[in-house]
């Protein structure tokens, strides 16, 4: 299910990020252990998360994730082992709220294009998705909630 789409201005925020190149099929295996890997490093420089995590994908493809997975940050993050300073940029965006389990990101991510497409919106190359209510927070993933948005180039 998705909210209602909404088109909005992103100011840059700063984030630790790790920038990962998967296949697909994989990107469940390596999820996890590198938000585990991202917290620890953040936790050893004492800097706060703010927020959720989030994965911010550059290029899309059927079969790769290009993508930086990170977190909004107090404070600057010193680069350590995979861990390096980032941000989720500013940008003109299309931005929704699918609720319900991972699986369904793709059906989710389809429809809002196709919102995008009849509203006349023009997508860029890049997205990202926020985790706001997931597995760490209850374990029904039907209260699962995932902030999607989407660049545009108009």
């Amino acid at each position: 299910m998705l909210d209602t789409p909404q088109i909005i201005q992103t100011m840059a925020q700063a984030a630790a990020t790790i920038h990962l190149t998967v296949p697909r099929s994989d990107m469940m295996k390596v999820f996890g252990p590198a938000v585990g890997e991202l917290m620890a490093a953040l936790a050893a420089q004492g800097v706060e998360p703010i927020g959720a995590i989030f994965a911010h994908h550059l290029t899309m493809s059927p079969d790769i994730f290009d993508f930086e997975l990170g977190v909004k940050v107090s404070a600057p993050v010193k680069a350590t082992g995979r861990v390096k300073p980032g941000e989720l940029p500013a940008a003109k965006v299309a931005r929704t709220v699918y609720s319900g389990p991972y699986e369904g990101l793709p059906t989710a991510w389809g429809e809002f294009e196709t919102w995008m497409k009849a509203n006349g919106h023009e997508q860029a190359a890049n997205l990202w998705e926020l985790y706001s209510v997931g597995p760490q927070s209850t374990p029904d993933p039907a209260d699962w909630r995932t902030e999607l948005s989407r660049p545009l180039k108009n």
